[in-house]
């Protein structure tokens, strides 16, 4: 007898051209969903049009107990009834353990008491309880961790390799069906949970060198609680609080590390994770934990995703590039011509000359040579005058004003952020700070961007001060910005503050603290304008002065949002 072969339900969508937000200092990304549906029929050979009805597309666990007529038989069997799923086509298998709940005519729950000793194609399950009454039962598989119609989709889950889907069962795979009755029970599962397929890439070759230890996502509305099935609809029911889940990638033998990141496109055999998650519309925050084993760095990369309607029974393929901010090496005295390690950078083509620090280190190397640089190095010596504005116009032209500096001291709402990975001078770090936006400041402070630009939050100009001012605001530790506020953040690094003589020579790279020049002088010949940020264990200050010394402070020039 022949059969042809029914398609499967569960639904793949991959990615297309909709734009995600990212932060301005990063490269851009493209991350979206492409609407287009597979077609299973596209998917599967011509050599699975037709399978036969034989006696192998039902497992059994030990001897045939057709004959016991102390329980119902309802056999799952067609592709789209199991709990693990293959990929490529869609469809799904038993796994080891999985068992069914059904309502007896008395209205008891009653369970399967037996279930698959490993991975099957179809498996006939045997229920207590009398099923006499009716034509059909709706079949429940509330995953291996629920019980009758109660689901609960994981907060945490776990893949021990690529592209296996084997924890779907422990983590909130679920569905129910109805079972018509024939010779026994047969029924088709609907797959409730919507599942993404994370498949990272990059061609970063420092980043190729780690691996994926865990994928987190979190949404701005419950992604994971218990539900319950509904018995008309089959959907999940319910409000939960849940709102981030992470996915831990580590296995044992090849994989005891992580997931590898040698792929430089999309590849799901490589590095693909699966998340189950509640369907819903939902606004996503990806943060991919690398680790680094030479160097022990372990930390994320951020990816946000507008809002999106995820579906019941589909998956979705998540792929995204994992180049992590590069920054320059560009420290320097304020406005210099050139920066301070100029023909000795970290990099010089001579290992001799490479004077610039990789660490923090006290003193520089070569710091005698380093004082007082009378060539390009050295820090702009222009002054028009006290009180006269004084616009950078070499390395420090870009960075923001010296009003927008004291707005971001004062309004800025910074998150420190211990686990965000960048790079720079070939070598990864992590750690630094998220602040407001400056077009979201405005908004929030009922002004404009270009009253920001024009005066610092206490009205005046702070571009032509006739004398110095300080800001020392200090921040209590909060929680870094949540999938639905992200988009008004943007990302600095804690990327260090170097001082000459005689402040100690120090230059730091540990995560927790950055100097960052302003584009304006101050109203001294040998001042300029500047903030420090910085994480001392228990709060975040900043510091703002209109006149750091220009002749022997190095921070760093960088571009804000």
């Amino acid at each position: 007898m022949q059969k042809t072969l029914l398609l499967g339900k569960t639904k793949r969508v991959k990615n297309k051209n909709q734009k995600r937000q990212s932060n301005k200092v990063m490269m851009r990304t493209k991350q979206l969903f492409k609407t287009r549906l597979l077609s299973f029929a596209a998917l599967c050979t011509v050599a699975l049009a037709t399978v036969s009805c034989a006696s192998e597309d039902v497992a059994q666990n030990g001897k045939d107990t057709d004959n016991d007529k102390n329980f119902t038989e309802f056999v799952g069997g067609r592709p789209e009834t199991r709990t693990t799923m293959d990929y490529n086509s869609g469809a799904f298998y038993w796994e080891a353990g999985d068992k069914i709940y059904v309502q007896d005519d008395d209205n008891v729950w009653q369970v399967s008491n037996n279930a698959p000793n490993g991975k099957v194609a179809s498996f006939k399950f045997k229920v207590p309880g009398k099923f006499t009454d009716k034509a059909s039962y709706k079949v429940y598989y509330p995953g291996k961790n629920g019980t009758d119609n109660n689901v609960t989709i994981q907060p945490t889950q776990n893949q021990t390799e690529p592209n296996s889907t084997a924890h779907f069962g422990v983590s909130g795979d679920c569905g129910t069906a109805d079972a018509a009755r024939a010779n026994n029970f047969h029924f088709t599962l609907d797959h409730q949970a919507a599942i993404l397929v994370f498949q990272p890439y990059t061609s970063n070759t420092i980043l190729q060198n780690c691996y994926l230890t865990k994928v987190e996502v979190t949404s701005d509305n419950d992604i994971t609680h218990t539900y319950t099935l509904d018995p008309t609809s089959g959907e999940l029911t319910g409000t939960g609080s849940g709102k981030q889940i992470i996915l831990t990638t580590k296995g044992s033998g090849t994989y005891a590390n992580g997931f590898p990141l040698t792929n430089s496109s999309a590849s799901v055999t490589t590095n693909g994770a699966y998340m189950l998650i509640k369907p819903g519309t939902h606004t996503l925050k990806v943060r991919y934990w690398t680790k680094d084993y030479v160097t022990n760095v372990e930390g994320t990369i951020t990816k946000t995703l507008s809002s999106f309607n995820y579906a019941k029974n589909t998956y979705y393929d998540m792929t995204a590039n994992l180049d992590a901010r590069n920054y320059h090496s560009n420290y320097c005295l304020w406005d210099a011509q050139k920066p301070f390690w100029y023909g000795h950078e970290w990099n010089a083509p001579n290992p001799a000359d490479r004077w610039q620090p990789l660490v923090s280190v006290n003193p520089f190397p070569h710091a005698s040579e380093l004082i007082n640089p009378t060539d390009a190095r050295a820090a702009s010596t222009v002054f028009p005058g006290q009180g006269v504005r004084n616009d950078a116009v070499n390395l420090c032209k870009d960075c923001p004003n010296a009003n927008e500096i004291a707005w971001y001291t004062e309004k800025c709402d910074p998150r420190f952020d211990a686990d965000e990975i960048w790079i720079t001078m070939g070598h990864l770090y992590k750690g630094g700070f998220w602040l407001k936006k400056k077009s979201k400041m405005a908004i929030d402070n009922s002004t404009t961007v270009a009253n920001i630009e024009g005066s610092a939050p206490d009205g005046t100009d702070w571009r032509t001060l006739s004398f110095s001012t300080d800001i020392d605001q200090n921040y209590p530790l909060t929680t870094i910005p949540s999938a639905n506020e992200i988009n008004n953040y943007f990302f600095i690094p804690s990327i260090g503050v170097g001082e000459q003589s005689p402040y100690g020579k120090i230059f730091r790279l540990d995560g927790t603290i950055g100097t960052f020049w302003s584009s304006n002088s101050s109203v001294t010949h040998d001042g300029a304008q500047g903030m420090t940020i910085s994480y001392d264990g228990s709060q975040i200050r900043i510091f703002v002065t209109t006149n750091y010394n220009r002749n022997y402070n190095i921070g760093y020039p960088l571009k804000f949002e």
